[in-house]
């Protein structure tokens, strides 16, 4: 005790951690927020209510739990973030704040949230660290909306740059700022030679670029505007511009531009309009059907490929429209979006159909059909050009059939496969592949469909580290690598992984396939091997024991050297009867009677061994190990024990129960007659082997009694053999 007073508490100012720790339950619950506060060996000293709620249990304070009351932590990647190395941990140690950190924390029940961390290094008067204090909060619906809006802008990345129409941004400068590939494909630029260019380089027309842009500043909306572009090649593409400004704080900013190719139907049109024989030509030269038709769908005009894809002549198809060819169950969609075409809400269309032919074959057409107009805009007549795709359909369907057919045969596969996409996300798994993980894939589930992953030392092996990651990222198959999957359930499967990469005929990495491998009977075979060589030395010096104690006894009791090479022999050989019973019944189930008598044989011929049970079958395992315990007692009891001596007897007796979980076998080895038992002063290897098989192979119960009037030993173990079998 020290003999210098301190200080009242209340004649110092209290450190931050002190006021924390002194303060009522109400202080930390009116707090907006979870927190908690961890002492300087991070042992967690309270915490307030939403703190426990987000943790999803109440942990105990004080010398109990350190750096977090959470059930599991995560980091943001999904690996597993140990308490020990939490930011909690590092602040108490380091006295480094962590200023919103993100990290995960699971609930026992198995939810997660993602939670946004605030934690700062408590110290005294002197600096030193007493603890730190953790404010988090939960921002799980912030993650999700931000995940979403990512996905949103990844989604319009992918339209602007993906889209088949033209696209480009200028600047109030007049400067390119983007393009997309359409746009490029269209004029035949890199990006470096259209980008960051000023967009009149590009067009063939100045007045009209002025125009354009005079327009677009003044903020007036642009609705397939023409013009001419001026292509890489020096060709003149005829572009229809639809445009619109982006005004900010009343200042012109950009335009936003979508530029649809017209070429073809320019050049067509001026065809049309410079010779009329011309066109002719055209319709008749070209390997589409070409027609042209009213308001109301009828034929006006028809080429010859059109009445060679129909099956009727020139003449039957002008005087009929194009619904009365068509398969009545596409009839409705082509004309709705005729009709359209002739209000003038659409300047054309695209749509596949059935043509029907008079000897009642079907066709299928792939139709584009665009509108001529008069100067005022109004709709004249509709030009339809019919694409033959049925050859192409049918190699469609022949396809589609191909790949059900590939994936029906997936599915019968015995073996667990699955394949992934070239980003490791799961694009197909069969059957097996579920039975084997213990689970059905969820979307969005990458490199394996497994739950949990292991080495097979049992180290935890990450999902984005597993053989099939190691092949999409380095592009190779992965052979002879081993690993352990964890079902949800918690059962673990050994298997051996064959991921395999797939690549495209340009060499372009797609995906992967994978096989996995049960290998859990290898497995157990191995160990049994393994248990057997371990075994193997000690069970050939008890048996050489037995031999020797075999001849000692057999030489005592015979009056000749004949006697005693017959006597000994039909020993041996029922010794090696007892070893050779596995063998004969091909490691199957052994009853229990048959083992015994064989490993006794050799010194049962006098009738001082007995037993009594009711049939019953071991199967191989258990017959096993229950033979070398035998061999154990055996040779103990004829080398010290009451088959040692001329009127000593063995009692051996067996009965069955049942456990509620299943069937006990109870074995009982009674030795009497003997020389008086002394216990041993050590347990030898024999003890412990006996005791190793029974309880650890077996899972049962060993009992070992070295009583003055001889050796009894109580065994019980589950049986999982065929009961009442002989």
């Amino acid at each position: 005790m020290s003999n210098v007073e301190e200080f009242p508490l209340s004649a110092r100012k209290l450190t931050e951690f002190e006021a924390l720790v002194a303060a009522a339950p109400a202080a930390l619950e009116a707090i907006p927020g979870a927190v908690y506060v961890c002492d300087s060996e991070g042992w967690i000293v309270t915490y307030n209510g939403e703190a426990a709620e987000l943790w999803g249990r109440t942990p105990e304070l004080g010398s109990v739990e350190k750096f977090c009351g959470s059930h599991r932590l995560y980091r943001m990647d999904g690996t597993l973030l140990p308490h020990s190395e939490c930011p909690m941990a590092t602040a108490v140690r380091l006295g480094l704040p962590a200023r919103n950190t993100e990290v995960m924390i699971e609930r026992r029940d198995g939810s997660r949230i993602t939670a946004l961390v605030n934690i700062r290094p408590l110290r005294d008067h002197a600096g030193r660290i007493q603890g730190a204090i953790n404010c988090f909060q939960d921002v799980s619906d912030r993650k999700k909306i931000e995940e979403e809006v990512r996905a949103k802008t990844k989604d319009l990345k992918d339209f602007f740059q993906n889209s088949a129409v033209g696209l480009h941004i200028v600047g109030g400068d007049g400067i390119i700022r983007r393009a997309n590939q359409a746009e490029l494909d269209l004029l035949g630029y890199s990006a470096e030679e259209y980008i960051g260019h000023h967009v009149a380089e590009f067009h063939a027309d100045a007045p009209v670029i002025g125009d354009i842009l005079h327009r677009l500043s003044c903020g007036e909306r642009l609705d397939r505007y023409p013009a001419r572009l001026r292509a890489k090649d020096g060709s003149i593409k005829h572009v229809l511009i639809t445009s619109n400004s982006r005004v900010e704080d009343g200042k012109f900013v950009s335009t936003r531009c979508f530029t649809t190719d017209v070429t073809g139907l320019r050049v067509a049109e001026l065809a049309r309009e410079a010779s009329e024989t011309r066109l002719a030509a055209t319709y008749q030269a070209a390997k589409v059907g070409i027609a042209e038709a009213d308001e109301h769908g009828r034929l006006l005009r028809v080429n010859d490929y059109l009445s060679e894809i129909t099956g009727r002549s020139r003449e039957e198809l002008l005087g009929m429209s194009f619904s009365d060819y068509t398969h009545p169950d596409d009839c409705a969609a082509d004309l709705a979006l005729y009709e359209q075409q002739v209000r003038g809400e659409i300047p054309s269309y695209t749509c596949r159909k059935r043509a029907l032919r008079p000897d009642g074959s079907v066709r299928y057409l792939e139709i584009f059909s665009s509108s001529v107009t008069d100067s005022a805009g109004r709709f004249r007549y509709g030009v339809r050009v019919s694409h033959d795709v049925t050859e192409a359909k049918r190699l469609q369907d022949r396809i589609r059939e191909s790949e059900q057919h590939m994936r029906d045969l997936l599915e019968a596969l015995p073996a667990a496969l699955y394949t992934t996409d070239a980003n490791g996300r799961i694009t197909f798994y069969n059957k097996t592949a579920v039975e084997m993980a213990g689970r059905t894939p969820l979307p969005g589930d990458e490199w394996c469909v497994t739950w949990k992953l292991y080495w097979p030392d049992g180290t935890p092996l990450p999902h984005d580290q597993c053989p099939m990651a190691i092949a999409l990222r380095e592009g190779r198959p992965v052979r002879g690598v081993e690993a352990v999957a964890e079902r949800p359930d918690g059962t673990r499967v050994p298997f051996i992984p064959y991921p395999t990469p797939l690549f495209d005929s340009g060499g372009r990495l797609i995906g992967a396939v994978n096989m996995l491998v049960d290998i859990t009977e290898r497995k157990r075979a191995e160990m049994a091997q393994t248990l057997l060589i371990d075994e193997l030395n000690h069970r050939v010096k008890n048996t050489l024991a037995m031999v020797q104690s075999l001849a000692g006894q057999t030489a005592r009791h015979t009056s000749s050297l004949d006697d005693f090479n017959r006597t000994f022999e039909g020993r041996l050989l029922a010794l090696s009867r007892a070893h050779d019973l596995l063998t004969e019944r091909k490691w199957q189930d052994a009853p229990l009677q048959r083992l015994v008598e064989d490993i006794t044989a050799a010194v049962a011929e006098d009738g001082r061994i007995r037993m009594e049970g009711p049939p019953v079958a071991l199967n191989a395992r258990s017959a096993l190990s229950f033979t070398m315990v035998l061999n154990e007692l055996l040779t103990n009891a004829t080398k010290y024990g009451a088959l040692s001596a001329p009127d000593g007897t063995l009692l051996m007796r067996w009965s069955l129960r049942n456990a509620g979980h299943g069937t006990i076998l109870d074995y009982e080895w009674v030795e009497s007659g003997g020389p008086k038992v002394t216990p041993p002063m050590r347990r030898g290897f024999g003890t412990r082997l006996m005791e190793r098989c029974v309880e650890a192979d077996l899972g049962g119960e060993f009992d070992l009694a070295f009583e003055p009037g001889g050796v009894r030993c109580r065994m019980s173990m589950p049986v999982t053999g065929t009961v009442g079998s002989n």
